[in-house]
């Protein structure tokens, strides 16, 4: 049920190898519905100028954006990506890692992850006489990244193959580690920047999606 590890099986890079990257064969109004529902999430917090949950949720969506597209690089010069995500489990793939529904969900991870967290940021577990200890915010990041980690776990151990670990030594622990750890990170921390660094941050980081994806699309490297 669970795979903790990759297989490097020829059948999953069989997969891989007919991945039709941003093809509209798949292609429903499923993808409608679930944008729609996004944007009224993002629209509502607009409205209540819930600013700090915004930028959660674009904190880390924008270093998902990052982390899919090294991953794309990956996939074109060493001939397989960490991992991805086959034809036959999505409506429409985005790049060759993440396709429409997995990315929509991360869109408003970040927010759901910031929404977790105390009334009191400033909280501190462990601590003794208001010393030491660990932030909130360190702990409901790690305790996000287990989940999501277990949960990647369970998707690549589905019997259909809905997503996919290319190489044996990629699994549930370098993911936890490496890539949902930063991301609940930045959902729990950037939000918490005096606001002109946040928005400093936010600016170059999804200045640096934009310019990456311009750049690397038409190239055919992503």
């Amino acid at each position: 049920m669970f795979s903790f590890w990759g297989t490097g099986s020829e059948e999953v890079k069989a997969l891989v190898d007919n991945i039709a990257v941003r093809s509209t064969e798949n292609f429903n109004w499923t993808f409608i519905f679930i944008l729609a529902v996004v944007f009224y999430i993002y629209w509502s917090e607009i409205r209540k100028k819930n600013w700090e949950v915004v930028t959660a949720g674009l904190a880390l969506y924008g270093v998902h954006w990052l982390y899919e597209i090294a991953n794309a690089i990956i996939g074109h010069f060493a001939g397989y990506p960490l991992w991805s995500v086959p034809n036959h489990s999505t409506t429409f793939i985005l790049l060759i890692g993440v396709c429409w529904e997995l990315s929509m969900m991360f869109s408003i991870a970040g927010m759901i992850s910031f929404k977790m967290l105390p009334d009191d940021r400033s909280k501190r577990y462990f601590s003794k006489n208001g010393k030491g200890g660990i932030s909130c915010k360190l702990v409901v990041a790690l305790e996000m990244a287990l989940l999501f980690a277990l949960f990647e776990s369970f998707l690549a151990g589905t019997s259909n193959g809905s997503f996919l670990w290319v190489y044996k030594w990629w699994g549930v622990l370098p993911v936890f580690i490496t890539t949902y750890v930063p991301f609940f990170l930045a959902a729990n921390y950037v939000p918490d920047m005096e606001p002109k660094k946040r928005k400093t941050f936010l600016i170059c980081l999804w200045g640096l999606v934009a310019v990456l994806l311009a750049v690397l699309i038409p190239l055919g490297i992503i």
